[in-house]
């Protein structure tokens, strides 16, 4: 996670040529840690399986490989890490996803089996994309971009945060409860879906459409959360964790606003998609892998609200300056770097404070 962030970091220290560090930046956090943590959450042994460290170590070397522009042997490993996701996924859940239209399936299963599945077709449709463009460019669309399509590996780690969330309601509310917990999965889950279209499309009013719905479902997950949700730890940084995700939410929105007015340029906006970047990172993903980490170590011996004000200070202004500015940069780590160690390796012993 930490040297992800350096990467985000790095352009302003050293000159990387025709590479993109952002490539890193994305893969490093979202798919080699966030993709080993779902399948070390999905396996709960309490430890890094056989599966997780192959997972591991295999994403690692196709991240280097897209980094350096060798597309060919990635192809192969991306293939790999969907085959891999898609065992773990078939073992726990089943070959077809019956659960998702299971009105017994507790929805934080489904969200679960979600995530899974998201990160398979997500390695799978980058594996096609990288075909088309690099050899046999079938299709023509200018928004069928290797970028675009790479940062489709940071919805696996949001659905899997959201399967933690939903854990904690499964057992709280009536029918009415019931009907808006499905509500949120399908909205959440189809509405992604439909936005990666409209992308594609380029339709900018569909697109704004699509994410005020989906902002919707992301308030009533955060209402319901807040007043239904068990009244434990974890509720701190998850509740910290949603509003981040609002806050992702309203800063996209923003960007996609200002890609339709009159005399946009990436340039004049490009702070805006950085703030939207890195809350989402380093906010959002954060807080649920943060927590999936420590998941049965909870209470933790450390201070929820100091924690929680550091890592907003950190995500929300820090990091989106430190892509600018150098020292900005520095405090950025450091303060990842404490906010880190906080998290993942406070004691569970001993008094808790809130």
């Amino acid at each position: 996670m930490l040297s992800a962030l350096v990467f985000g970091f790095l352009h302003l220290f050293v000159y990387s040529g025709p590479y993109e560090f952002q490539r890193l930046h994305i893969f490093l956090f979202n798919l080699c840690a966030g993709g080993t943590i779902i399948i070390y959450f999905t396996q709960g042994r309490g430890r890094l399986t056989g599966s997780a460290k192959a997972f591991l170590m295999i994403a690692v070397t196709y991240a280097i490989l897209v980094f350096f522009n060798f597309y060919l042997p990635s192809v192969v490993l991306s293939l790999s890490l969907a085959g891999l996701v898609e065992a773990v996924r078939i073992r726990e859940f089943s070959l077809f996803p019956f659960g998702f239209f299971s009105p017994h399936e507790p929805v934080s299963r489904k969200f679960h089996q979600a995530s899974l599945l998201c990160l398979s077709l997500g390695l799978l449709f980058s594996t096609a994309v990288v075909v088309n463009n690099e050899y046999l460019r079938l299709l023509s669309i200018p928004k069928l971009e290797l970028d675009i399509f790479f940062l489709g590996y940071s919805f696996p780690v949001s659905l899997i945060t959201l399967s933690v969330i939903f854990s904690f309601l499964d057992r709280s509310g009536g029918s009415v409860t019931g009907v808006l917990k499905e509500t949120a999965f399908w909205t959440i889950n189809l509405g992604v879906i439909t936005f990666f279209v409209f992308i594609l499309m380029e339709q900018f009013p569909m697109q704004i459409v699509v994410t005020l719905f989906l902002f919707a479902a992301v308030v009533m997950t955060f209402i319901l959360y807040y007043r239904l949700g068990e009244n434990i730890q974890q509720k701190n940084f998850l509740s910290s964790g949603v509003c981040f995700l609002m806050v992702t939410a309203i800063s996209g929105i923003a960007y996609i606003v200002a890609e339709s007015l009159p005399g946009y340029t990436p340039e004049k906006y490009h702070w805006l998609l950085k703030v939207h970047a890195f809350t989402s990172l380093y906010g959002w993903n954060l807080c649920g892998l943060a927590v999936i980490c420590r998941y049965d170590d909870f209470p933790i011996r450390l201070h929820s609200s100091r924690v929680i004000i550091l890592h907003w200070v950190s995500a929300l202004v820090l990091a989106p300056m430190g892509y600018y500015f150098r020292p900005a940069a520095v405090a950025a780590v450091l303060a990842f770097f404490v906010l880190l160690c906080l998290v993942l390796f406070s004691s569970r012993s001993g008094e808790v404070k809130e």
